[in-house]
């Protein structure tokens, strides 16, 4: 069973999309985070930033890849809510890092923001919807 057929078997919560616009939303979303998180991790190896300004990026690349693996191949909601509100968290943690010194990499998070507090309500509702 790929992604797709296993998101739809979930019961889900209202305003929950089609399962094909995660494959539209999310290559956008990796260019952008790709080019922002390039961005710091070069700033960190000129110098420019610690290692704990970039330690919340890390903690989002990992969280975000282990996702789909908490989520389908682990078939674990509740492990896999932890993680996205991790990921919530730590793009926020990104903002405010970002913010002061960076802005154009801090508006670069705004669309990854929004997606993943809306994919957040949906993965706290197929917990829910689930047990």
């Amino acid at each position: 069973m790929n992604n797709q057929s296993s998101y739809s078997s979930f019961k889900l919560p209202p305003l929950s999309p089609p399962p094909w616009i995660f494959g539209v939303v999310w290559p956008m979303l990796y260019v952008l985070i790709f080019i922002s998180y390039g961005m710091v991790i070069y700033k960190a190896v000129k110098g420019e930033v610690s290692f704990l300004f970039v330690l919340p990026f890390i903690i989002n690349l990992v969280a975000n890849f282990l996702f789909t693996y908490f989520q389908f191949g682990l078939k674990n909601n509740v492990l896999s809510t932890i993680d996205i509100l991790v990921v919530l968290a730590t793009i926020i943690i990104s903002i405010i890092l970002l913010w002061p010194n960076f802005r154009t990499l801090a508006y670069m998070q705004i669309p990854y923001l929004v997606w993943v507090t809306f994919a957040t309500y949906l993965q706290i509702g197929v917990t829910v919807l689930n047990k």
